[in-house]
């Protein structure tokens, strides 16, 4: 029995040792999560599904445009500037090699595709032609006189096509699509207004040089077509049109909307122009007293106030152009999906000089609302009333039923002029009585 007691205690013993030894090897986890029948600590590696090889979405979203889209200095606004007018050239790239020298007259063709049409002509010439996608149109013609170069020139402009000859294959190429550089001006407003209108003609992949003040982009002949168009438009004008942009949410402190009819005894009736219904919200036509920061002020009084995104956009007289919230807004909100377009005109306006414009709110559900709104220069665009809740999509949600979107516009009118303007950085500022001048002109 004292045998086995012994027996007993020594194995007693060496359990202890042997829990106590395996207590002292087996690591100690504050937290640990199981995840899949996987066990996770702070010392575990994450692993993370494979990903698709699509550009991030950080670097989807650079653009050199956004700091001179995005940005207002609200201190140093101008309501008139003028500018020079400048020449916008735009320059056909790839033609290639120089045509051989050669003398065309009396040449006829009828029902002939471009191809066969240069075949014909080129017959025994060093010069043979390539399709680089098969070609459908055909074309009739006559060439009295004149050198290949233009006889070249004038049946692929026929035929809607582009050429480029290589002179060391003896090869001219015929191809749908061309591409092209234009030449822009020196302001950047403008510059501005071009590409706004070259993307509403839905065109995309613009190569834009800020530092040479170029675009380069590729089309057919109806892409060529149109920003010919855009361009003579542009050159003709002798304005452009211009707004500055706040837009804001704004949360009433209370369960009670903002008082809106306070803005009377705070600004003065002389500074509340025009009030504008539209279907959903209401468009006042402001002066000058009421500005950003003076608006910001009167707002803070009764709710908390966000900016949600700013910027500017500008469009030739007569044009349409938009502002994108979500390209400028200051992260992921509501108003995101959120499109304030404008279509605007600067000049007469029965006897006086105003700017005649209509303001469109949409999203990607159709039309919110619209205000057509006659203003003086000088004067601001304050948009109310569009609640908040107008672009929740889910059936509940956290937001108050009193919020809304508050958007502050400020338009400008750009001059453009023949010749220069008087100053070094070819733009003139216009105040005070030169102002008065320019308007009353």
């Amino acid at each position: 029995m004292i045998f086995l007691k012994n027996i007993m205690g020594s194995v007693l013993v060496f359990a202890t040792l042997v829990a106590c030894q395996q207590k002292q090897q087996m690591p100690l986890y504050d937290n640990i999560t199981v995840v899949d029948e996987l066990v996770i600590d702070e010392n575990s590696v994450p692993i993370f599904p494979k990903k698709a090889a699509l550009t991030t979405d950080t670097a989807r979203r650079f653009s050199i445009e956004l700091p001179k889209r995005c940005e207002v200095d609200w201190n140093n606004q101008t309501v008139v500037s003028v500018v020079p007018a400048e020449k916008i050239e735009i320059v056909r790239l790839g033609v290639g090699d120089k045509l051989p020298e050669l003398k065309v007259s009396d040449y006829e063709f009828k029902d002939l595709t471009v191809k066969k049409a240069l075949d014909k002509l080129l017959d025994g010439t060093d010069v043979s032609v390539v399709e680089d996608e098969v070609l459908y149109e055909k074309i009739s013609g006559t060439i009295s006189s004149g050198v290949l170069s233009d006889a070249v020139e004038l049946m692929t402009k026929m035929g809607r096509v582009y050429y480029s000859y290589d002179e060391n294959t003896g090869e001219l190429h015929l191809t749908h699509r061309g591409k092209w550089l234009i030449k822009m001006p020196q302001d950047e407003t403008i510059i501005m207004a071009m590409l706004d209108a070259m993307h509403g003609a839905d065109m995309r992949n613009l190569l834009v040089d800020w530092q040479d003040k170029t675009v380069v982009f590729e089309g057919n002949y109806q892409t060529e077509r149109e920003v010919a168009k855009i361009i003579a438009d542009i050159a003709g004008k002798k304005y452009m049109l211009a707004w500055d942009i706040d837009v804001y949410r704004v949360y009433p402190r209370t369960d009670n909307p903002i008082v809106w009819m306070n803005l009377l005894p705070a600004f003065g009736e002389k500074n509340i122009k025009m009030s504008i219904p539209g279907v959903v919200g209401r468009a006042l036509v402001v002066g000058p007293e009421i500005n950003t920061k003076t608006l910001q002020e009167f707002m803070a009084q009764q709710a908390n106030v966000v900016l949600v995104s700013q910027g500017t956009f500008a469009i030739p007289n007569g044009w349409q152009s938009r502002f994108d919230i979500g390209q400028c807004g200051k992260e992921e909100r509501l108003e995101t999906d959120l499109v304030i377009g404008a279509t605007g005109t600067y000049g007469d306006y029965a006897g006086r000089k105003k700017i005649d414009a209509k303001i469109v709110l949409r999203t990607s559900a159709g039309e919110l609302s619209s205000f057509n709104i006659p203003s003086t220069v000088g004067d601001n665009y304050v948009i109310v009333g569009i609640p908040t809740h107008s672009f929740v999509t889910t059936p509940e949600t956290l937001v108050s039923p009193f919020a809304e979107l508050v958007v502050f516009m400020s338009p400008r009118v750009i001059s453009i002029v023949d010749g220069p303007v008087g100053h070094d950085d070819n733009a003139e500022t216009l105040v005070g009585d030169a102002l008065r001048d320019f308007l009353n002109d």
